[in-house]
C-alpha cells in the first residue's frame, strides 16, 4: 500500500524503530540510519524491528556522514527521529533545515513526554509516561498494583501507532499540498488519548475514578483466572446473551447467585466462586468447554503458544524465526498476505545507497 515511499529512520529505541518498521510491513522503503557500534541496547545485534528495512551506518558527528545523511534525507517522503527535544536541531538535522532542502518532507518526531513542556527534556520511560497520562489507572483491581504488559500500553498503542497515524496524515497532506509537516508524537499525548473510549463510559455512571468498581474492572465476568494448571483463562462476556452462554456452559444457569449480572454489590461473592471453579480444571480443560462458543472465553496464552493456537495458525498470524515467535504485518488489505522482510546486517546497503545519491548528484 506505501510503495514508492522513502522513509528514513534515525536508530532509536522502542516505538520510533516499531512505527519505521509497520511502515516498510506496508510496503514503505525505510532506511534506518544506524549509529555505529555492536547494535541496539536493548534487542542487540539482531533487532527484528529492522525487518524489511534498508541500513547504512553513519556517525551524525562526523561531518562527511552528516553530509550523507542530509543527502538521503532529501530523497526521503519522510523522517522518524526519537532523540530528546533539541538533539536533532544541534546535530544540524533541525526540520527547518530540512525541510528548506525538502519542502514535502514530513518529520516525524516520537517522544515519550512530546516537544514542549516542563517535563520535555526530562528522561523516562513506557510506564511513566501512561502513569502521567492517567492510562495506568485502571490497569489492575482494586487494592492490587496497576500494571500493563511492557511496551504494549505506551511505547506501542500511545506512541507508535499515533506516530504512524501522524506520519500517514502528513504524507497525504504533503500529496496535496506539495508542503509537508512535524509530527509531534508524545507517548502521553497518545496514551491519554486512547482513554477517549473508557471515559465515554463515565456520563452513563458505567465508568468510577475508584479502580476496580466500573463495569469494565469490577465484575466477576469481566476478569482472568487461576486454573489448576497454572494457566489463566480470560473472561469477559459483557452482553447478557453471552453472560446467559457463559453461565449454561459453566453450569451455573440456575443458580441464583449468579442472576443478576451487574450488581456491583454481587461482584465478590461471583468472583469467589468462580475463581474456585476454574481453580479445579486447567486452562486446556475449560478452552475445550467454551471452544466455538460466544461466551467470551479464551485462554492465557504466550507468544510460543499463540503461535500453536489454529486460529492463530490458519490466520498465520505468528511466524517461528530463529529468535523465536515474530508476528505477521496487520492489518490486511483484500485478503493479501504480506510476507515480513528480513532483518540486514546493520550497514549492509551503505554502499548501494551512498552510490545511488552520487548517481543523484547529492553526493560528490
Amino acid at each position: 500500500m506505501l510503495q514508492g515511499y522513502r522513509i528514513v529512520e534515525i536508530e532509536g529505541l522502542g516505538p520510533g524503530p516499531f512505527a519505521a518498521m509497520m511502515l516498510a510491513d506496508l510496503g514503505a522503503e525505510v532506511i534506518v540510519i544506524h549509529r555505529p557500534g555492536g547494535g541496539n541496547a536493548v534487542a542487540g545485534e539482531v533487532n527484528l524491528l529492522d525487518r524489511g528495512k534498508r541500513s547504512i551506518t553513519l556517525d551524525l558527528k562526523d561531518p562527511d556522514d552528516l553530509q550523507t545523511a542530509r543527502a538521503l534525507i532529501s530523497t526521503a517522503d519522510a523522517l522518524i527521529e526519537g532523540f530528546r527535544p533539541g538533539v536533532m536541531e544541534r546535530l544540524g538535522l533541525g526540520p527547518e533545515v530540512l525541510q528548506a532542502a525538502n519542502p514535502r518532507l514530513v518529520y516525524g518526531r516520537m517522544t515519550g513526554w512530546g516537544q514542549t513542556g516542563p517535563k520535555a527534556q526530562t528522561a523516562g520511560h513506557d510506564l511513566n509516561y501512561i502513569a502521567s497520562s492517567g492510562a495506568l489507572w485502571y490497569a489492575s483491581r482494586q487494592g492490587d498494583i496497576p500494571q500493563t504488559p511492557p511496551t504494549l500500553l505506551g511505547d506501542i498503542g500511545g506512541g507508535a501507532m499515533y506516530l504512524v497515524a501522524g506520519l500517514l496524515a502528513g504524507l497525504l497532506s504533503a500529496a496535496r499540498t506539495g508542503k509537508g509537516t512535524v509530527v509531534d508524537a508524545a507517548i502521553v499525548d497518545g496514551s491519554a488519548h486512547m482513554m477517549a473510549l473508557l471515559m465515554s463510559m463515565a456520563p452513563s455512571g458505567n465508568l468510577h475514578e475508584a479502580r476496580g468498581t466500573s463495569l469494565l474492572d469490577g465484575p466477576h465476568w469481566s476478569r482472568v483466572y487461576a486454573c489448576a494448571c497454572g494457566g489463566h483463562i480470560s473472561v469477559q462476556c459483557l452482553e447478557p446473551k453471552f453472560y446467559a452462554t457463559f453461565l449454561d456452559l459453566m453450569g451455573l444457569a440456575k443458580n441464583p447467585i449468579f442472576a443478576d449480572q451487574n450488581d456491583p454489590a454481587q461482584w465478590p461473592e461471583q468472583t469467589e466462586q468462580l475463581a474456585a471453579l476454574f481453580a479445579e480444571e486447567s486452562a486446556a480443560h475449560w478452552a475445550r468447554i467454551f471452544d466455538g462458543s460466544d461466551a467470551c472465553v479464551a485462554p492465557v496464552l504466550s507468544p510460543w503458544q499463540a503461535a500453536d493456537d489454529p486460529h492463530n495458525s490458519d490466520r498465520e498470524i505468528w511466524t517461528m524465526s530463529d529468535t523465536g515467535p515474530q508476528p505477521a504485518p496487520a492489518p490486511r488489505f483484500n485478503g493479501q498476505r504480506t510476507t515480513p522482510g528480513p532483518v540486514q546486517k546493520r550497514g549492509a546497503d551503505g554502499e548501494a545507497l551512498r552510490a545511488d545519491l552520487k548517481a543523484r548528484g547529492l553526493l560528490t
